[in-house]
């Protein structure tokens, strides 16, 4: 083994592997390691510019410690890096051993080794580092750490399970329709650690040990930093793979959408009414099939006639206009042919080219290609942008797939298995990138169903996929959006009501959206959307293609829902709308430091070990204390209230903290708790 220290960081050589450990960013170390002649240079999600201060560790080499066996005596290396509060010591077997202010926090699988110190190895013949060669290609990367008695696991971005605490848990680190994989966990033992490659695989928080797997990697990557709180450690993470822009004030209050407005006029009905009842509308939301075919990103002229004269209407009552658009490639597309012949297609390593086939035989748009980017970019300004369209729903950017079979996939930038993870980031990156080059930078905003560490700096607003309408699911939401404002986003947001519903003339489905919608209240964007069943609406044409072919669900406005259900949610709006400068300012305090809007509760509290344990409620930044009514018919609920002095919005009762209270739940709110 052979140490050497390299502009402030170490190197490590061990037969095939060259380990490289450095400081990057406050309190914080990048870890990589290769089986080839030179790391690739790619940086990941890791983008920020930083201090000269932030990248230079303290390395020291020393040759203390004996290895000994029969006939043989000698000396060996080991080091230590610091870089901040956080160090790492790296033992003369090679295996690594996080410090917080000299505090073990982490260490890779040690159990292979005689001791600590030595190095020396025993008969389990199980490394934490193994990269297992790939034939014909790369490595598949497995890498391991020691479990700890006690650890929780919180981040890790969004998947639908009602468990928040993630230790114990098997996730898979892929995309799909409601998952999103953003491989940043928070530990309450005080370190955060992202897991820097797009690669499939998965991770086991184990209570023996954890281990991270990829699927295909040139690299092992992953970024470790050590703080006391998870305030301090997201702030930490955010700085290094960057930070939400601040949202507008203009889209803090109501969104409305369905599955699916057919025509210009629709819209247009819809936004007339809200006007004329002087319920402020801040964004109505085109979904899919307005187009002519899928890959065209163009509206259908039969029902979209005039599109500017629609977004001035629109613009003139106050309420901005978003419209979907999919990465998906029709065969039948006036833009297929290019797009193929220029090569800026998703590519399949056997079979069929097509990789999805709603509505149609589909291939997707590459866009790790920036040829790609600039192509979807400049048919969506084209034929949205310069109409006076203000932002765009890009839905379906898993991507979503026939088969999730990754490894029949090719991207522009390496295997599907190496890369797939970062595809959404991409195609927000191209709208991103679009806006900017028009100086229309602020007040940007993407729905996004899907993205990947670091989104939140492309101006994304994740919304959790096309989740059913049941209060499990419901439930999962909560967990959900606590643990994907933990992984960096600060921006997110569900279909009220879930998205899938059976009978949205069903009371106990009315009940369900009004429990969500005053959860939503209390959530970073309030935005109504679902698709409502029964689907007996017939469709606007007999063609098998354009705007008018595809069913459309039931209305979806605040008023369909019935009187009551109206006056309640007409209610719960007011209330949201008087804490837009309240919201406006943690939109701030997330672009500044990188703070979730949403946050679980030992976020802000810490020190009480009740709130590590705490997942149905949670605090709206850090004045208000939600807790969701999370089962039908349910007209109270326990809420636990930490120190300190609370008031209960609803009736004006005011409790001293420290204790569990039965809250009062009637159907018109849920139970909430301001700070005093």
């Amino acid at each position: 083994m052979i140490f050497r220290e390299e502009n402030g960081a170490l190197i490590v050589r061990q037969q095939n592997e060259t380990l490289r450990i450095e400081a990057w960013g406050k309190d914080s170390l990048r870890v990589r390691a290769t089986q080839y002649p030179e790391f690739t240079g790619r940086d990941w999600a890791l983008t920020e510019e930083l201090p000269q201060e932030q990248k230079k560790a303290e390395v020291d080499i020393s040759e203390g410690v004996m290895i000994e066996g029969p006939g043989y005596k000698y000396w060996v290396q080991q080091a230590v890096v610091r870089n901040g509060r956080i160090s790492v010591r790296v033992n003369p077997g090679g295996v690594l051993f996080f410090y917080r202010d000299d505090k073990l926090i982490l260490q890779e699988y040690s159990r292979n080794y005689m001791g600590n110190e030595t190095g020396q190895s025993n008969c389990l013949k199980v490394v934490a580092r193994e990269f297992k060669p790939i034939v014909g290609g790369d490595y598949g990367l497995t890498v391991r750490f020691d479990g700890q008695d006690g650890e929780k696991i919180f981040g890790m971005g969004q998947y639908q399970q009602s468990q928040m605490n993630l230790k114990g848990c098997n996730l898979e680190l892929a995309q799909r329709n409601s998952q999103v994989s953003i491989p940043f966990a928070v530990s309450s033992v005080g370190y955060g650690f992202l897991w820097n490659t797009p690669a499939v695989g998965r991770v086991s928080f184990g209570a023996n040990y954890t281990e991270w797997h990829a699927e295909a990697v040139k690299e092992m990557d992953y970024w470790i930093t050590a703080a006391d709180t998870p305030a301090q450690i997201v702030n930490n993470y955010t700085a290094v793979t960057g930070r939400a822009p601040v949202m507008s004030e203009e889209l803090l209050g109501l969104w409305q959408c369905k599955l699916r407005y057919r025509t210009q006029e629709e819209v247009l009905s819809v936004a007339r009414k809200y006007h004329e009842l002087g319920i402020p509308l801040d964004v109505i939301v085109i979904d899919f099939f307005h187009w002519t075919r899928q890959g065209d990103w163009q509206f259908d002229p039969e029902y979209w006639p005039d599109p500017k004269a629609m977004c001035d209407e629109l613009h003139a009552m106050g309420t901005k206009v978003m419209v979907s658009v999919w990465p998906t490639v029709d065969k039948k597309s006036i833009n297929f042919r290019e797009l193929s012949d220029r090569g800026l297609l998703i590519r399949t390593e056997r079979g069929s080219d097509e990789v999805y086939d709603y509505q149609g035989d589909c291939s997707e748009i590459d866009v790790t290609n920036p040829e790609a980017r600039a192509f979807i970019w400049e048919k969506c300004k084209k034929n949205y942008y310069d109409y006076g369209i203000d932002m765009f729903w890009l839905d379906n950017i898993e991507p979503d797939l026939v088969n999730y079979d990754y490894d029949n996939l090719r991207y522009y930038i390496g295997p599907g298995l190496e890369v797939n993870n970062i595809y959404p980031q991409m195609v927000a990156k191209a709208f991103c990138d679009g806006i900017k080059a028009e100086g229309k930078e602020e007040g940007m905003l993407h729905l996004a169903r899907c993205g990947w560490a670091g989104n939140q700096k492309y101006s994304t607003l994740l919304w959790s996929g096309d989740v059913p309408s049941t209060f499990e699911a419901l439930r999962d939401q909560v967990a959900a959006g606590l643990n994907v404002g933990l992984a960096g986003v600060p921006w997110w947001t569900t279909d009220i009501g879930g998205f899938q519903t059976r009978d949205c003339f069903d009371p106990d489905f009315v009940e369900l959206l009004l429990r969500w919608y005053e959860y939503a209240v209390y959530c970073p964007v309030l935005r109504m959307h679902g698709n409502r069943a029964p689907f007996d609406i017939p469709p606007l044409s007999d063609k098998e293609y354009g705007g008018g072919y595809l069913y459309t669900g039931h209305d979806n406005e605040i008023w369909s829902y019935g009187d009551e259900a109206f006056e309640i949610m007409k209610s719960q709006l007011q209330r949201r709308l008087d804490m837009k400068p309240y919201i406006s300012s943690l939109m701030k305090e997330a672009s500044e430091t990188g703070a979730p809007v949403i946050r679980a509760m030992f976020y802000e509290f810490p020190e009480d070990e009740k709130c590590w344990e705490l997942s149905d409620q949670y605090m709206f930044g850090s004045r208000y204390l939600v807790a969701p009514v999370l089962h039908i018919k349910e007209r109270e609920r326990e809420v636990y209230l930490p120190a300190g002095k609370w008031r209960n919005v609803n009736d004006g009762t005011e409790y001293e903290g420290g204790q569990t209270v039965c809250a009062p739940a009637p159907l018109e709110v849920i139970p909430v708790f301001e700070r005093i």
